[in-house]
């Protein structure tokens, strides 16, 4: 029976594989859903409320209809699934297939027809529930790697959506990647999306990579841009800007601390510990029952630590819970088995009377019990051999509010990138991994204070929240916003006003000027020299202008002041406290500018309304005065022949301009430029073009973005127009120079 949702209502539609509810049935039949406990849960639940959105997903029980319902504030909607689904899509291809390939095939994969099958089919009923239940314009957030093909299907269905991914687990390098049946599938599927996020910057590249080896989409950073329409083919046409971008996810932080601070969870953690004999030392290990944790490798590393008498078991006892996982696959059966066999060889050959080696339990716990354990142990032991995050070395930093305890990570789970201060390991290198064990037993109290201080800020600053909110800032853009500065952007500038050191750097076209059809016309609107003079006056503040265009043509239109730095050419062409231009070309990139400009020249001068505008490093075809047939096609006869004649050109779409260069540069790589020659702790950047993104990628924590106009952006902030950029450059000098209320 289909899904019986009312249609098109919810502005914010979140599709994943589970809803967020446990089904439980009384002995007298009666139906209740209990809310599961989940970061992501807790993260967009506030959000779903004020913005009336909805959850589709599988409620967890096969062959059942229910209709949408409503539970805690959240809007349900229920996708069926038969045992034959679960077999195939689930336990088959999405944990058989995808699970062990994504996670660097430390488990083979198995790759069947029939499971694949399933898998379209069981993501084209997940997606036509979104698209029925989803208003005009809506916001859909699909996640994670069960439900790939969704976002294409969506846009297919509803090119009106809005459409975000976020991949909870690695995705592969191309080598691996590659071995997919399905592989150029998968990557159509995403590319459905306007934003897709990972949880490694490390993720995002082996997808980028994917990208351009088995489609040929262009990548510029973190943007792919993706042919619509007929172009879809590679014959050229129209593209859309897709945002392949790592999102490292979190935990409700706050929570955790609240619930380790009530009193009857810290006197069930000192229970733990005595139930346990009152070791001096409790090691903890928490995961699923899954190969790519490391628990076999952890209990050998603890094994061969007792056997050479580094560490006793009269002293030190760890703990492992591992909470069954997929026990119907053959692969997960013998898993526990393995591990098992292993705990219970230790525990034969080590324990004592008084005294277990490991106290090992396969089972999952309440959180209020987690919590606990989290307190009672000394040292926590994370040895993933691939983990896409592990948020349970979060949970752990987030619990000690006694700024206690030692966190041991293992350097593949993508917690790593993030808690530096963990002891960092290779749990695939044993003595290694024991020498960590060890001085994380024996590490003095001031380090651990000092370490756990610095694990706890970090967790505490990018929460589960942080993250929602950093997606789907990038996913959305923000609505266009009124006349003046919205709060939320003052805010921000407030927060630079006060830095040592401020860089202000700024796009030109489209940014200070408004866009015209004669490059040559372009100027700054009213208002703009004099608000650029006024920062220009303020102690450590420096001012620059990131163009596109070539230095000569930038400061003819520009004509900035003399203190402005200047980069033209993306970054190219750098002009800083000096009158003189550094530019370097090679002997074969000047012969490369001569074909360049034949080849464009030529096409040109073949088709009307076109013009070229030269560059030290490449030119641009300017398509504005021509028809949109003409326009179109001129663009794809560039392609298709500097294509042909120069493979190495690095090609950069705009708005109505394909620019060819031949040397590859960023307006990010001129950002990161002026920010080591300023010495700049704070930066403002605002851009309104496809190639600020490159910049905006680079910005830090504590930069701000500004994107003007519409569009998907990395940029934090939006405004309207350049007028709009105006008022926020005087209002930064306002702020600056404390004349702001």
């Amino acid at each position: 029976m289909p899904v019986d949702a009312p249609v098109g209502t919810y502005t914010l539609v979140v599709v994943s594989n589970r809803l967020p509810v446990d089904y439980e049935e009384g002995a007298d039949g009666a139906v209740t859903w209990r809310t599961s406990p989940g970061g992501l849960v807790t993260a967009l639940e506030p959000l779903m409320r004020s913005s009336h959105g909805a959850w589709v997903g599988w409620p967890g029980v096969a062959d059942r209809d229910f209709a949408p319902f409503e539970n805690d504030g959240i809007s349900l909607v229920p996708v069926r699934l038969n045992e034959e689904d679960i077999e195939d899509y689930y336990e088959g291809f999405s944990n058989d297939t995808l699970w062990p390939l994504y996670h660097d095939v430390i488990a083979p994969p198995s790759f069947h027809r029939e499971t694949w099958d399933a898998y379209v089919s069981v993501n084209r009923r997940f997606a036509a529930a979104a698209a029925a239940v989803a208003a005009p314009g809506a916001t859909v957030w699909v996640h994670d790697y069960q439900l790939q093909l969704v976002p294409r299907m969506l846009r297919e269905a509803r090119p009106d959506l809005i459409i975000g991914f976020f991949n909870h687990i690695p995705f592969p390098s191309y080598g691996i990647y590659a071995q997919l049946p399905w592989r150029k599938q998968i990557l159509h599927g995403l590319l459905g999306a306007d934003v897709i996020g990972f949880q490694r910057q490390e993720d995002a590249g082996n997808f980028s990579r994917a990208v351009r080896r088995l489609h040929g989409y262009p990548t510029r950073g973190v943007v792919i841009d993706v042919p619509t329409g007929e172009a879809s083919t590679g014959q050229g046409g129209d593209t859309r800007r897709v945002i392949a971008k790592h999102f490292p996810i979190s935990i409700d932080a706050a929570a955790y601390e609240e619930l380790a601070r009530r009193p009857e969870i810290q006197a069930r953690a000192r229970q733990i510990r005595e139930d346990l004999g009152n070791p001096k030392t409790l090691m903890l290990g928490v995961d699923r029952l899954d190969y790519t944790k490391g628990i076999g490798h952890r209990i050998k590393a603890f094994g061969e630590l007792l056997a050479d008498g580094r560490l006793s078991v009269e002293d030190v006892t760890l703990v492992q819970v591992a909470s069954p996982s997929r026990e119907r696959v053959s692969t997960y059966m013998a898993l526990r088995d393995e591990i098992e066999l292993a705990v219970g060889r230790l525990n034969g050959d080590f324990s004592t009377i008084s005294h277990t080696a490991i106290s090992y339990h396969h089972h999952s716990y309440p959180r209020e019990e987690m919590v606990a354990m989290y307190l009672a142990a000394d040292v926590m032991l994370v040895t993933a051999l691939r983990d896409g995050m592990n948020l349970v070395a979060k949970e752990y930093v987030a619990v000690r509010f006694d700024v206690d305890g030692v966190l041991v990570l293992s350097e593949f789970a993508g917690a790593a990138d993030e808690l530096k201060q963990a002891i960092l390991i290779n749990p695939h290198d044993i003595d290694g991994t024991k020498d960590a064990i060890v001085r994380a037993v024996e590490m003095p109290k001031r380090e651990r204070t000092r370490r756990m201080r610095a694990l706890r800020r970090k967790v505490a600053e990018n929460d589960v929240a942080a993250w929602s909110a950093s997606f789907l800032r990038a996913l959305t853009g923000g609505a266009a916003v009124p006349a003046g500065i919205p709060d939320d952007l003052d805010q921000a500038l407030q927060s630079i006003a006060g830095a040592e050191n401020l860089l202000i750097a700024l796009d030109f076209d489209g940014t200070l000027a408004p866009h015209v059809d004669h490059p040559e016309d372009a100027r700054a609107i009213a208002g703009t020299r004099e608000a650029v003079q006024a920062l220009l006056d303020l102690p450590g503040v420096r001012v620059a202008f990131v163009s596109g265009r070539a230095l000569v043509s930038l400061q003819q239109v520009a004509q900035p002041q003399s203190a402005v730095l200047l980069t033209g050419s993306h970054g190219i062409e750098v002009q800083l406290d000096t009158p003189e231009i550094e530019l370097n070309l090679l002997s074969t990139e000047l012969e490369q500018l001569d074909t360049l400009a034949r080849v464009l020249e030529t096409i040109s001068g073949s088709i009307a309304g076109t013009t070229i505008e030269r560059k030290p490093a490449g030119l641009a075809l300017h398509t504005r005065l021509a028809t949109e047939k003409d326009g179109q096609t001129a663009q794809r006869q560039a392609r298709d022949q500097l294509g042909d004649q120069l493979p190495g050109l690095t090609i950069r779409e705009g708005k109505n301009v394909l620019e060819f260069s031949v040397r590859s540069s960023t307006k990010g790589d001129a950002l990161t430029q002026l920010r080591e020659y300023t010495g700049a702790d704070r930066v403002f950047y605002a851009g309104d073009d496809v190639t600020d993104e490159d910049a905006f990628a680079g910005l830090d924590e504590g930069d701000v973005g500004l994107k003007i106009g519409q569009g998907a952006t990395l940029a934090g902030y939006r405004v309207r127009s350049p007028q709009e950029v105006t008022q926020v450059l005087v209002r930064i000098a306002a702020l600056r120079s404390g004349r702001a209320l």
